[in-house]
């Protein structure tokens, strides 16, 4: 995929992750192309899944969920894929990982309080193919984004 975009696809890119809600026009003036040409851009990184979507980015610890958990997970063989599935579908798990090392796998989720957490954790390790948990409770957020530097 990296082949298929050039150097203003990235700056096209850039700019919508500065602020989605850049118009097109805008975008063109400041990268000074066509408005037309941007709209075809962004039309291709969708196409081929550069772009996957636009959102807002959202601030939880200000609508109520103060915990963000780190959850390893060993899970038994054969099961990884169908388990991180089930994971991925839990309302409060925005990231599921296949990992390296001593878990399987590694949740992040967000939860309001503990008793949320707690029961979240109780109904993993409700599922027979759930070996083990390992829980971990962020303290502080010194850096949360959803990319890297273009």
């Amino acid at each position: 995929m990296a082949s298929k975009i050039d150097d203003l696809d990235v700056k096209i890119i850039k700019e919508l992750r500065e602020d989605a809600r850049k118009s097109f026009r805008e975008i063109a003036e400041k990268l000074e192309v066509a408005e037309g040409t941007v709209y075809n851009r962004v039309n291709k990184l969708q196409e081929i899944g550069v772009i996957k979507g636009f959102m807002a980015d959202v601030d939880f610890s200000k609508i109520g969920y103060d915990l963000t958990a780190l959850i390893g997970v060993i899970v038994e063989g054969g099961a990884l894929s169908k388990m991180e599935k089930k994971f991925a579908k839990e309302p409060n798990v925005s990231a599921v990982y296949d990992v390296t090392g001593e878990y399987d796998a590694l949740i992040v989720a967000k939860f309001k309080d503990r008793d949320s957490l707690n029961s979240f954790v109780k109904r993993l390790l409700a599922f027979p193919e759930v070996k083990r948990t390992y829980t971990m409770l962020v303290l502080n957020v010194m850096k949360e984004t959803h990319g890297v530097e273009l």
